[in-house]
């Protein structure tokens, strides 16, 4: 599933094995994934699509203090799996990462360039509504 902002953008659903790169979007200021070969075609996950960075994921801080060199949060975490997060509330980021520790990153917060590989998809099948306890509500890491 794509957030709400990328609809616009051309877009195919993930596939096991499909290499990523979190990246930006003409036209539109929320990040993605894409793949590496197709820059400008979002790659949609799924709520429960498993994926693993190349390295210990990064994030941008919403607020960076005391300077901006300290501006990018260290997950020192690779594996994540994709949760859908403040679903009742319309017009807001839906897709985010949790990462085994617990920590819930929006996918439009992580920094651009990192790459993943899809691990697995979820067990229900496209088009099939997840439970009510994976659609809950989370509070992202500020």
């Amino acid at each position: 599933m794509c957030d709400y902002s990328l609809q616009t953008i051309t877009s195919r659903p993930a596939e096991v094995g499909d290499e990523l790169i979190t990246c930006g979007f003409a036209n539109s200021l929320t990040r993605g994934f894409c793949a590496v070969d197709e820059p400008e075609v979002a790659v949609c996950l799924q709520p429960g699509t498993e994926v693993v960075f190349a390295r210990d994921a990064e994030y941008d801080l919403a607020f960076p203090w005391p300077l901006l060199m300290f501006s990018v949060g260290k997950l020192w975490q690779r594996v994540a799996r994709l949760r859908q997060v403040n679903v009742t509330r319309r017009y807001v980021h839906h897709d985010a990462l949790e990462f085994a520790d617990g920590k819930v990153i929006l996918v439009t917060r992580l920094c651009l360039g990192q790459r993943a590989k899809v691990l697995q998809l979820p067990a229900a099948s496209p088009g099939v509504s997840m439970k009510s306890d994976e659609l809950r509500e989370i509070a992202p890491v500020e």
